[in-house]
């Protein structure tokens, strides 16, 4: 057995966890020797019972390593371990980092500079024009940007970091072989040729309602903060957001009309002490010094106008984020 084929190993086995883990590995120095261990020598670890002891002490009867190092191959996953050099830096200092990260794609070290970008599954319009534009400037800018693949303001981020051919990670609360929501099985596709889908969940691991709590947690640890853009007054987005405090990361949040339920958790971060944004270089300012920012211009929807003729920078400009009836805009025009 390798060292990740330990590490592999321990994540398979139920009601253990990554704090554990970690003790475990404190105490033992290597995956492999916390297998090896007897239940008694692993009962002197703080946290470690009776039940957890013989747990990892019968390991072979509890789990099938086998099969799910076959699943591995087979769809040519990447396993990433806190011993690599790609391992996410900031994500080492949280409270309870994963022991695997079951990678789809390719990491790099560069990834490491990271902002989340989370919100409503039930986004608006507004809400997903201005997650792709976020994603666009900062992908632009140098920066990597990390989601959940979830409908809504993660996908939009994701599809406009993309777009703007920079780097993204989606972050999933299910297996590989198990990805959700399935609609966004293209998109995946996307992401794993320009950065990584990642989960901690062995392959065939369905999603679940615990799961994406879990999943919040490698967001927010990922990164150097975390945006909220669209969310609801229980919205998962801000468990993110309150996973990144607790991590002594930044909260940057969108604020949106009062009057909308999906705008009622972003304004109330601002109330709490949540960074007022109102464009990316809010977000890039924030950077630390030795952040390479590429020194690329984040507003890209004023240079995109300037290639417009110029009876389309009329109708341009008669634009905003709201959806606008065709009719209203001729008006504007006076084109009707």
């Amino acid at each position: 057995m390798n060292p990740k084929q330990a590490y592999i190993a321990l994540n398979l086995l139920p009601n253990i966890g990554p704090v554990r883990v970690h003790r475990l590995l404190d105490h033992f120095g290597d995956a492999k020797s916390i297998l090896s261990a007897k239940a008694g020598d692993l009962r002197e670890v703080k946290g470690i019972g009776k039940d957890v002891s013989e747990c990892i002490a019968n390991w072979r009867s509890l789990i099938n390593l086998q099969d799910e190092l076959e699943k591995i191959q087979s769809r040519g996953i990447r396993i990433i371990t806190p011993e690599d050099e790609t391992y996410p830096s900031l994500l080492r200092k949280i409270y309870d980092p994963p022991i695997v990260l079951y990678t789809w794609g390719r990491l790099e070290k560069s990834d490491s500079v990271a902002i989340s970008i989370v919100g409503s599954r039930q986004a608006t319009y507004y809400g997903k024009q201005t997650a792709k534009k976020f994603g666009f400037q900062l992908a632009h800018a140098g920066l990597c940007v990390i989601s959940g693949l979830a409908r809504g303001i993660d996908s939009a981020a994701h599809e406009g970091a993309l777009a703007a051919g920079g780097r993204t990670i989606a972050v999933i609360g299910s297996g590989l072989g198990k990805l959700y929501p399935r609609e966004n099985q293209v998109l995946a596709e996307k992401i794993s040729g320009n950065g990584a889908v990642i989960s901690e969940f062995p392959v065939d691991f369905p999603p679940q309602k615990r799961s994406f709590p879990q999943r919040n947690r490698i967001v927010a640890g990922w990164a150097r903060g975390t945006l909220v853009i669209e969310a609801g007054a229980r919205s998962g987005a801000l468990i993110t957001a309150g996973q990144a405090s607790d991590s002594n990361r930044d909260v940057y949040a969108v604020p949106g009309q009062i009057d909308r339920p999906t705008s009622q958790g972003a304004n109330r971060l601002i109330q709490q002490g949540a960074k007022l944004v109102m464009d990316a270089r809010d977000v890039i300012d924030e950077m630390p010094p030795e952040f390479p920012d590429s020194g690329k211009n984040p507003e890209i929807c004023s240079s995109r106008a300037k290639l417009l003729a110029n009876s389309e920078k009329i109708i341009y400009a008669a634009l905003s984020g709201d959806l606008t009836h065709i009719d209203e805009v001729a008006n504007q025009v006076n084109m009707g």
